[in-house]
């Protein structure tokens, strides 16, 4: 009867495409990894891989369970994060934007790491749509992303978390002849863009066409803190997401700039599958919060008064 640590080699295969870079990852030799596919094989009377010569490939049946797999070699790891104490514990692999880890999501990290000091996550950082693909293979517990511009799998579901504006960042110490209204600012000035295939770069798409301006792109990149730091050298402006937490207004470097009439946001939140293993976890998440924003509505109604 194949092992835990059988299944756990197959999916390191199926992730890797190779025994010697699966072994790679998980401490083993090629030879040793070849060997327990081999046992896996014999003991479902199956082939589950296609094998060449640089290379071994999921064949039909290997796909068919590899989901199943996954599932249970999570289910035997969530049976470490129980605790009597009500307290998480365990291994969650995440991932998250670097600019949500940067702001608000970081906080409610940190919180929830004070709480349940058992508990280990781990962090990748990288895009939506990546995410998204990894969060549906089982790859990742979760992730927070931004909201798809597409409708999601049946079996993904997206809890939004926090809201961003999108705002025109402009240096404060130009390389360039700077106008003085936004307009004329984005028409006229060398101008940044979130690479426009990703879920923020469609925000981005959209802001434009609101404010109906053509502007005299510059460069296309993939990382609002790129661009930042770029506009912040002073060789160029961008619209990006307003940062949740992050001190811009305080920046040397930068001014933030409303775009009046403009109501396009960026919407953050949880993705996960429907059915996990991970569910407390992801509900602490979603719990911090939402306790979060009703505070920010007690403090405003305060401030109203």
């Amino acid at each position: 009867m194949s092992s835990i640590r059988i299944f756990k080699t197959f999916l390191a295969v199926v992730k890797h495409g190779t025994f010697a870079a699966a072994g790679k990852d998980i401490g083993l030799t090629a030879a040793a990894v070849g060997l327990q596919i081999r046992c896996l094989e014999e003991d479902l009377n199956q082939v589950l891989f296609d094998r060449g010569a640089r290379a071994v490939v999921l064949n039909t049946t290997g796909r068919r369970i590899a989901a199943q797999v996954a599932d249970l070699v999570m289910r035997y790891e969530a049976l470490a994060a129980l605790d009597d104490n009500n307290e998480l514990s365990g291994t969650v692999v995440m991932g998250a934007l670097v600019s949500a880890l940067m702001g608000a999501f970081a906080d409610a990290l940190w919180s929830i790491k004070q709480a349940h000091p058992r508990l280990d996550v781990k962090l990748l950082a990288g895009l939506s749509s990546d995410f998204a693909i990894k969060v549906e293979q089982g790859e990742l517990d979760a992730a927070v992303v931004a909201q798809s511009p597409h409708p999601l799998p049946s079996s993904l579901l997206w809890t939004p978390l926090y809201t961003e504006p999108m705002v025109l960042i402009v240096p404060r110490q130009p390389h360039f002849d700077l106008a003085r209204n936004s307009l004329e600012i984005l028409r006229s000035s060398p101008f940044l863009r979130f690479d426009r295939q990703t879920w923020t770069g469609h925000l981005v798409k959209d802001a434009l066409r609101q404010c109906g301006v053509a502007v005299r792109e510059e460069m296309e990149l993939n990382s609002v803190e790129a661009i930042v730091e770029i506009v912040r050298q002073g060789f160029g402006i961008s619209i990006v997401p307003r940062l949740a937490n992050v001190q811009w207004v305080r920046d040397q470097g930068l001014r933030i700039i409303s775009l009046t009439g403009i109501d396009v946001q960026r919407h953050v939140g949880l993705i996960e599958r429907t059915h996990h293993v991970r569910q407390r976890f992801t509900g602490e998440i979603k719990r911090y919060f939402q306790t979060s924003f009703r505070k920010s509505v007690r403090r405003w109604r305060k401030t109203a008064l």
